[in-house]
């Protein structure tokens, strides 16, 4: 949804930097995904299309925190 997002705190070397995913529209979503080695974070659109994707070495990841947004309950849902 849009609003969500993902830090990412990277070992770079004598430093750390931090980068950030943002789901920038409405309707779209940030995904993580961790593969042979390899972290991807992506914001992904309704449809599934990927609009940007940022790629780090696993073993340089020192955090990664999902913040989304938060959601309103409906009244319909509201026990």
């Amino acid at each position: 949804m849009k609003g969500d997002r993902v830090e990412i705190v990277v070992d770079a070397g004598d430093t750390t930097r931090t980068y950030e995913v943002v789901a920038s529209r409405a309707g779209r979503r940030v995904e993580t995904a961790v593969r042979r080695g390899v972290v991807e974070v992506s914001e992904v659109t309704r449809s599934g299309t990927v609009v940007r994707t940022a790629r780090f070495m696993a073993n340089r990841v020192l955090a990664l925190v999902e913040q989304p947004i938060p959601r309103e309950e409906s009244p319909d849902r509201a026990g």
